[in-house]
């Protein structure tokens, strides 16, 4: 409920953020409600680019951070192409915010989450200071190689379903390259061990709580 304005009670996401404070004015009463303003992390990426992986390495090792993977969340009510999935987005955003007010900045792990447009349209995205995107990504005979060879169940032989993530994978290689804004950096894991590109997001990640001076 932190959304809901202490004072007034009202339920507003708009809030207008002073970083100065920082605080959250609420648009109804004016009540300015000290909030922690930290950076929220993002590691996106093709489905078969290791993204589970690492985030399973990672999780209960880096006591500084909390590691979060998008997919328990997931719910048929959330399939909402229509509106590119809005409400998924902006229930990961909400529920990162509230766990920031610990002290802790999240580590998210998602697919669709390396996208920036994904989460810099949200109304969210104004109680984080920053959204660093990180994405891996793999050489195309690679990923298709260990899409084919998942279980089953997993459903990820389909030729259609392969071709999506070759299409994506790609596509967060070129946004890459032209320098878009916001940045996005890139992890191959094509030939890297695990360890490695372990070793180069925990760097990633305390460069930028260093910058932000968490």
């Amino acid at each position: 409920m932190w959304n809901a304005c202490q004072i007034c009670g009202a339920y507003r996401v708009d809030k207008t953020i002073d970083k100065d404070g920082p605080r959250a004015i609420c648009p109804e009463c004016g009540h300015k409600h000290p909030f922690r303003y930290l950076p929220l992390f993002v590691v996106g990426g093709a489905s078969g680019t290791g993204k589970s992986t690492v985030c399973n390495q990672m999780a209960g090792r880096e006591l500084d951070l909390v590691f979060l993977d998008s997919d328990i969340l997931w719910r048929s009510e959330f399939n909402q192409p229509e509106n590119n999935y809005r409400g998924f987005f902006d229930t990961w955003l909400r529920l990162c915010k509230n766990i920031n007010q610990s002290g802790r900045p999240c580590l998210l792990f998602g697919a669709g989450f390396g996208v920036p447009e994904n989460l810099e349209t949200s109304l969210e995205r104004r109680y984080f200071s920053k959204i660093a995107y990180l994405a891996l990504v793999c050489t195309p005979e690679i990923l298709a190689e260990r899409l084919e060879n998942r279980p089953a169940w997993r459903k990820a032989t389909n030729p259609n379903f392969i071709r999506e993530q070759l299409d994506f994978n790609q596509w967060f290689i070129d946004y890459h390259k032209k320098g878009k804004e916001p940045p996005i950096k890139i992890v191959d894991t094509s030939q890297e061990e695990l360890q490695l590109t372990v070793s180069e997001i925990q760097a990633w990640v305390s460069r930028i709580i260093t910058e932000s001076g968490c």
